[in-house]
């Protein structure tokens, strides 16, 4: 039954009662309506509008739900589906709407698996020209300014050696990003290296002391699980080094019973009330395309907790 045959029949139903007791019942207007008579009068209109109002919403009740699932419902974050309820048109929105979430969903995931793999690609490219350009060319001029500075007389030549520190810091630089950029140890050694790599090129501020626990016997992820554990590794360093203000920073990374969790804590601000940014955005849609469960929070030393939880395939674990 449609719904708006569903309303119409309950509205009639309240009236076709209302006129059957003001039929058959005892009650009699007076002309001029008596003072008792208009109290009864409006004890029934309020009891008919009381009664409407309960059966209109027992019958629209599952729309209130749906409402709500509209006004909170956040892609990032998949949450149960409304439950199909109601009849009739009812039941069909709600399964509409619920369909419609599982393919704009579908579609975030695709949209954000190509973003973050043309972002990928973009960092190769930039890693490579940083290493092979850049790198290049400025191990030429360190070769250069040595050269000159063995031909300079004394007073130059302290210049030069000072030229050359400097070009020789650049160029350590250069390759560290480079290595952020692509990270080519995570290739070749692996996650635990990788991490550890990470944690060791992260320039951190006085007074801030980094501990890393390091499961043993760790599941294999896939290329992909691991890529996606190191950035979110990254961007967490990053967020508690730059902006927390902490003294203390763990890292570890330990197997649970269905696959492996990394956790980040540290006892800085916290995150407060702070609105998502769009570094925490785009750990949840990394986190999102492996089917992993992020949570940021704040920590047991106050600061901030990040913790991922990977799924692995039963044979993996």
């Amino acid at each position: 039954m449609s719904l708006f045959w569903r309303i119409f029949l309950l509205n009639a139903a309240v009236l076709v009662a209302a006129g059957v007791l003001l039929l058959l019942g005892p009650v009699t207007i007076s002309t001029p309506v008596l003072f008792t008579e208009a109290l009864i009068l409006a004890g029934g209109m309020v009891s008919m509008l009381a009664a409407d109002a309960v059966l209109l919403r027992l019958g629209l009740a599952p729309l209130q739900r749906v409402t709500r699932a509209m006004r909170t419902i956040d892609l990032l974050r998949p949450g149960p589906r409304p439950e199909v309820a109601g009849h009739g048109e009812i039941a069909d929105l709600i399964t509409t709407f619920n369909t419609m979430l599982d393919r704009l969903e579908a579609e975030r995931a695709a949209s954000s698996s190509r973003a973050l793999s043309a972002q990928e690609a973009e960092r190769r490219r930039i890693a490579r020209e940083l290493h092979d350009e850049v790198g290049q060319t400025l191990t030429a001029v360190l070769l250069e300014l040595k050269r000159v500075a063995g031909q300079a007389p004394a007073p130059l030549r302290d210049e030069l050696v000072h030229v050359q520190e400097i070009t020789r810091d650049s160029l350590d630089e250069i390759r560290r990003i480079a290595r952020r950029l692509r990270p080519g140890v995570l290739e070749e050694l692996g996650l635990v290296s990788a991490l550890t790599a990470l944690v060791a090129e992260t320039p951190t501020p006085d007074g801030l002391t980094v501990t890393r626990l390091m499961g043993k016997d760790l599941p294999e992820l896939g290329a992909e699980a691991e890529l996606v554990v190191y950035r979110i590794t990254q961007e967490a360093l990053t967020n508690a080094v730059r902006h927390a203000g902490a003294t203390r920073l763990e890292l570890s990374l330990r197997r649970i019973p269905d696959g492996v969790e990394l956790r980040i804590r540290d006892n800085g601000r916290g995150p407060g009330g702070a609105p998502e940014g769009a570094g925490l955005r785009g750990m949840r849609e990394r986190a999102l395309l492996i089917d992993a469960a992020l949570t940021v929070e704040s920590g047991p030393w106050g600061g901030t907790d990040v913790r991922l939880e990977v799924p692995v395939p039963n044979g993996s674990v």
